[in-house]
């Protein structure tokens, strides 16, 4: 349930209600927006009457949440969250885009990328350092190495990074290297990795899983919220569908149904949700108009000879491109880049 406290309340108030709750055996979120102080109260409510919460001094409603996703629901946080990189605001007014290729292949590589980007407009730079591949016998990544080439790179143009963690024991090494740590479509039910990031407090990229509903997506989210992580970013990279012309298909309308059901920014990813270079471009154009709050898009000055997703990499000409006309989109819907 969510305990909504009155604009005026004293902390001394808001504090003896936190302390009724953990009293009741419920583990206490905090919120605070503009005018007020939402309490998040997770827990078994049998034998409870919420009265004995109400009339408490300071608060001015309780709500019963009826969404599984608790934390991660408008009921909970009304306002938008803002995930706060750097200098990079993710959920704002800016539409923020996170570009650079699947995988970093080399020093010279991710530097050359980089400045593209970069020059182009991006914020984040993106890049794998450990990749997920279909095949045991596709290029893995360079681990720790593309890690540090992938940071170098970061700082030289500065910009934040994002990479892609795989499995628990990398949490702590990525974190160490990384600005944002995404979470691939594979892993969207890891629960094991989540509950390990939720204890970060850095930002997270959660993929939505190729097969997933909303609700199950949201509720993976769940656990990374609940594990005091709020740092977290949504982002809609395709489903996957009977169709064959494209390797996933966009889901386009996730974007404001995620608005609606969530105050978690969402970012739309069309490499992957298309798979296809010259269908990148225009749902990433779809994607801002739906409402997304960024795009992570995949960029290769030679995607040809790239050793990871070249068939749906940018060119940097294209990349350049792409940014023109999504700034003249985001524009027409009062945003900025």
């Amino acid at each position: 349930m969510v305990v909504v406290m009155e604009s005026n309340a004293t902390e001394e108030q808001i504090q003896r209600v936190i302390h009724k709750l953990s009293e009741l055996g419920f583990d206490v979120h905090r919120s605070t927006g503009v005018t007020r102080t939402v309490l998040g109260a997770i827990g078994d409510k049998t034998g409870i009457d919420i009265r004995d919460i109400e009339v408490l001094p300071g608060v001015r409603e309780v709500i019963q949440i009826t969404e599984p996703y608790k934390l991660a629901s408008r009921t909970f946080k009304p306002e938008d969250t803002v995930v706060k990189v750097r200098d990079v605001e993710i959920g704002g007014n800016k539409v923020v885009v996170m570009a650079g290729p699947c995988a970093v292949e080399g020093r010279d590589q991710i530097m050359t990328i980089a400045e593209k980007v970069k020059k182009a407009g991006a914020h984040v730079l993106r890049g794998g350092a450990f990749k997920p591949r279909t095949s045991p016998y596709s290029f893995q990544g360079l681990g720790e190495k593309g890690l540090k080439y992938l940071r170098e790179a970061g700082d030289a143009f500065d910009m934040p990074v994002v990479t892609e963690v795989m499995e628990r024991d990398q949490v702590d090494l990525v974190a160490e290297y990384a600005d944002i740590l995404q979470v691939g479509a594979r892993n969207m039910q890891n629960y094991a990795l989540l509950k390990e990031l939720g204890r970060l407090r850095k930002p997270v990229l959660l993929k939505r899983g190729m097969a997933s509903p909303i609700e199950e997506w949201l509720m993976s989210a769940e656990y990374l919220l609940s594990g005091g992580n709020f740092n977290v970013i949504l982002c809609e990279r395709g489903i996957r569908t009977f169709e064959r012309y494209t390797r996933n298909t966009m889901d386009i309308s996730a974007i404001p149904v995620i608005h609606k059901l969530s105050h978690l920014p969402i970012v739309a990813d069309p490499s992957h949700g298309t798979g296809i270079r010259n269908k990148v471009i225009p749902m990433a154009r779809a994607a801002v108009a739906a409402g997304a709050d960024g795009l992570l898009v995949e960029v290769h000055h030679d995607p040809e000879h790239a050793l990871s997703d070249g068939a749906q990499s940018l060119y940097p000409e294209q990349f350049e491109v792409l940014m023109r006309e999504i700034k003249v989109i985001a524009s027409v819907l009062g945003r900025e880049m």
